[in-house]
């Protein structure tokens, strides 16, 4: 947590197993009447030189670094094409994806059509889940949250067996 109590950032040195760094923490900037949004100032370092923005599950907007989104679409191109769940997945997912690059004063434009897919309005959270950035109409993120906090304790050792 920086001092205005913002709390956002990513493990430097927590370079995963194969490579990128780990989003942590979560922001809250503005969307702006033009549909950009500043990048937290930990985020930044990562995703200058480049971004994807796409669909994220729960109608959110996931944000790739343009390093991570390669391997994601290698890893998709990967799928079998005789499988009609995967075809629906990739046209879902790399349809709605937008490559950026963030301007001087560090903002990303959101494509119209992804902000209308996650509702989001003026008040944003942003939120770092590990490979990827999430950006949260904030009024979804709280109601989201909410839900999830309920069961976080007792999913962990089903989700991620021996974690903890």
């Amino acid at each position: 947590m920086d001092e205005s109590g913002v709390k956002w950032g990513y493990l430097d040195s927590g370079r995963r197993k194969g490579g990128g760094v780990v989003f942590l923490g979560s922001y809250e900037p503005k969307l702006d009447e033009k549909g950009r949004v500043i990048l937290p100032a930990k985020f930044r370092e990562e995703l200058s030189s480049g971004l994807v923005l796409t669909r994220g599950q729960e109608h959110c907007i996931y944000v790739f670094s343009a390093r991570e989104f390669e391997n994601m679409s290698d890893k998709i191109r990967q799928a079998p094409v005789t499988s009609k769940q995967a075809r629906d997945y990739m046209r879902v997912f790399l349809s709605g994806a937008s490559a950026e690059t963030p301007d001087k004063q560090h903002r990303v434009t959101i494509p119209a059509t992804l902000r209308a897919y996650a509702g989001l309005d003026r008040d944003l959270t942003v939120i770092g889940t590990g490979s990827r950035v999430e950006i949260w109409d904030a009024t979804a993120w709280a109601t989201y949250l909410a839900e999830q906090e309920a069961a976080f304790a007792d999913t962990a050792e089903e989700v991620i067996p021996g974690l903890f």
